[in-house]
Order: C-alpha cells, then sequence, then structure tokens
C-alpha cells in the first residue's frame, strides 16, 4: 500500500521493502543521479522495473529509498496498515491526478494529454484556488494567518495543519504545550503546540476559530522561504482539506475547497 502525499516531490518505497520489490540500483550509463537530498539527508535512488497504480502501469520509474519506520510506529498506533511507500508529486502532476481527500479516491489519468476534466468529478459548490508548482515539485496555495499573508505547502501526508512556530510567535499568538510529537523523513521528532487562530484563510475560504499545530519547520522547508516577503507559513494538512472536501486537481494544478 502506498500512501499518496502532495508534499513529497518524489515517490519513494521504504528501505525495508526494497528487496521485496525487486528494486534495482541506477545503471553506470544512466543520467539519473544515484542519491537524492530528502529533507537535508541523502537517500539512494532506484529503479523499480514495474509501478503499478490501478489500471497504470509504470516502467522503469525512478524511486527514493526511505526509512518510513516512523511512519510505520504511528500507523501502529492508529491501527493503520503500514505504508510500502508514498506516491509523490513526481507522478502526480505528470498523470494529471485528482485526489478527492474526503472520499480517499484517486484517479489517474491513462492518457494525460487528453483535454477535459475528469468523469465522475463534481466541483459544484466548491472555490478553487490555484495552486504554485515549484521547480522541486512542492505545491503551494496563497493563504493568510489572522489577515497577515503568507503561503501554504498543501500536504495531504500531514495529519494536520501545522504552522511554522517563529511565523505564529511574531503575530504574537499565545501557545500552548501538547504532548503531541510529529516527524518527517531524515528529520527527528518535534514537539507539537496548539495555537488559536482567528481567522485562516485558504484562497477565498475562510476558517475561523481554528486550533492548528505549531512545530519548527526548519529542515523541512527552506530557511529562504520561511523568511520572505510572503513567507510559507507551514503546511496544508488532511484534516483542513477532508472537512473542507478538499480537491486536488494537478493536472490542472487547482484546489478545490468548500467553505
Amino acid at each position: 500500500m502506498l500512501g499518496v502525499d502532495s508534499g513529497a516531490p518524489i515517490s519513494a518505497i521504504a528501505l525495508s521493502r526494497r528487496a521485496h520489490f525487486g528494486l534495482t540500483g541506477i545503471p553506470g550509463s544512466s543520467t539519473l543521479p544515484a542519491r537524492l537530498q530528502i529533507n537535508g539527508a541523502f537517500n539512494n535512488v532506484a529503479i523499480a522495473r514495474n509501478f503499478r497504480i490501478g489500471a497504470l502501469n509504470l516502467v522503469d520509474e525512478p524511486v527514493v529509498v526511505v526509512d518510513l519506520s516512523g511512519s510505520g510506529g504511528a500507523s501502529r498506533v492508529l491501527q493503520e496498515q503500514e505504508i510500502d511507500g508514498i506516491l509523490g508529486a513526481d507522478i502526480l502532476l505528470p498523470t494529471g491526478a485528482v485526489l478527492d481527500c474526503q472520499k480517499q479516491i484517486l484517479i489517474l489519468k491513462m492518457d494525460p494529454g487528453f483535454p477535459g476534466k475528469t468523469p465522475g468529478t463534481q466541483y459544484r459548490g466548491l472555490r478553487s484556488v490555484p495552486i504554485r508548482v515549484s521547480e522541486t515539485y512542492n505545491l503551494y496555495v496563497d493563504a493568510a494567518i489572522n489577515g497577515e499573508p503568507a503561503r501554504l505547502m498543501v500536504d495531504t501526508g500531514a495529519f494536520a495543519t501545522l504552522l511554522h512556530r517563529g511565523f505564529v510567535r511574531r503575530l504574537h499568538v499565545p501557545l500552548h504545550e501538547t504532548p503531541l510529537s510529529s516527524s518527517a523523513v531524515n528529520l527527528k521528532q518535534r514537539g507539537v503546540e496548539i495555537a488559536r487562530i482567528r481567522r485562516l484563510s485558504v484562497g477565498s475560504v475562510d476558517i475561523v476559530g481554528k486550533d492548528v499545530g505549531v512545530i519548527d519547520l526548519e529542515g523541512l522547508i527552506h530557511s529562504d522561504l520561511l523568511r520572505g516577503s510572503q513567507p510559507v507559513a507551514g503546511l496544508l494538512g488532511a484534516e483542513i482539506l477532508r472537512s473542507h472536501h478538499g480537491i486536488i486537481d494537478f493536472g490542472t494544478r487547482t484546489l478545490y475547497l468548500k467553505k
């Protein structure tokens, strides 16, 4: 089973499952890099000879091999099946995928060049928010936190919406400790605090009186982005995407949300 993670620029397979899936190394004649830097650390790149996602079969697909044991621990606590890997933006964008976060349905185009909207997807009553895609395949939407302009990284792999601690402190919003912690690939566990945000706006959708997690996002998001004129203030996570019927159209690079 693969987790769908819009915040992952490249698809990954768990280190513990590399032999099981028969991944091979990068051929010497290949122009692909043998290693990629993920959150400040290097991980090996391998080749999946046949990468089947439903009826779609990708041949000789490069993937990064990462230690997902932290994700496995969280899955056991939540009594969920441990994932074998992560389906990232490097596959979701070129296949023109559509992800319905509320219904938990992923649709991939067999022919991404075929024009028109994906059949069976309803956008009635939803607000559209343009998605900006960086050169490194990160997805961002314009937002505002208590009226302060910002951007949020769209991250379906984040269990909840998380704001950067430094950004929240600049707004002078009180922080409250919790027993929770969060981690990402190649990064240590970090404590999560809670802040009450008066108004969190994503495009034209306003979310009023929202408790959000607050964490140090250094290392996960480049420091220049955290401190820009329109800084990346955090991650737009699964709980908002589900509760506001988020639909991510990777083909048109649009996020749809219910007000």
